[in-house]
């Protein structure tokens, strides 16, 4: 279970950095960054882990809990995102990263440290923690992993009902089996990632 020692051990504000979204098909990368102002209350500490960790309706509930304690003034958060065009210039890599630098510019405080989940981060002009496994290891980076797949999933949703073909809504752009065999029999969509390898086969075929 994460706990708040990283945050902690540290001087002035700590910003957990986490991104969703590299594996898929389909749809952007999306980052969140998360400023504890204090020590989480129990109430909701008990409900941040590892967004991968969570039900999806825990993860509804963690998301909800953290609007609900950002409106009470108890942290602060941001939301940064890479669009398929970019990824398909910059590479998912750089891509993400791109993503995780949106999200902590947006923050209405500036951080003294960055704990940014992974063995490599970019460059967010101050102090920076990489922490593998950060997620399962630290309070605000499990809150920004939450925040993050809770938004890139309603993205998903949202894409479905204008693509309605492609799963969107199951598959939130991963590469399952119904997804590829949709992606082979009808071709991709303008929200596809090209420079994918299944994506750039099945447009062979439409293009």
């Amino acid at each position: 279970m994460p706990d708040f020692s990283l945050e902690a051990s540290a001087t002035g504000h700590v910003a957990g950095v986490d991104e969703v979204g590299r594996g898929p098909l389909a749809g952007p990368v999306l980052a969140a960054a998360v400023v504890f102002l204090g020590t989480p209350p129990e109430r909701l500490s008990a409900l941040l882990d590892d967004s991968k960790r969570l039900s999806a309706r825990s993860r509804e509930r963690a998301d909800h809990a953290l609007r609900q304690a950002t409106a009470e003034g108890l942290l602060v958060f941001a939301l940064g995102a890479a669009s398929v065009t970019e990824i398909g210039r910059l590479n998912i890599l750089r891509a993400s990263h791109l993503a995780m630098r949106r999200a902590v510019q947006r923050l209405p405080v500036r951080p003294a440290l960055v704990l940014c989940d992974g063995n490599a981060s970019p460059d967010f002009g101050c102090p920076v923690l990489p922490v593998i496994g950060g997620d399962a290891r630290s309070f605000s980076i499990a809150a920004a992993s939450i925040l993050a797949k809770v938004m890139r999933d309603k993205v998903m949703l949202r894409l479905d009902k204008r693509w309605p073909g492609w799963g969107y809504g199951t598959n939130q752009g991963y590469p399952t089996a119904a997804h590829r065999a949709r992606l082979a029999m009808m071709g991709p969509t303008p929200h596809h990632r090209r420079g994918f390898a299944p994506v750039d086969q099945a447009a062979l075929r439409f293009d």
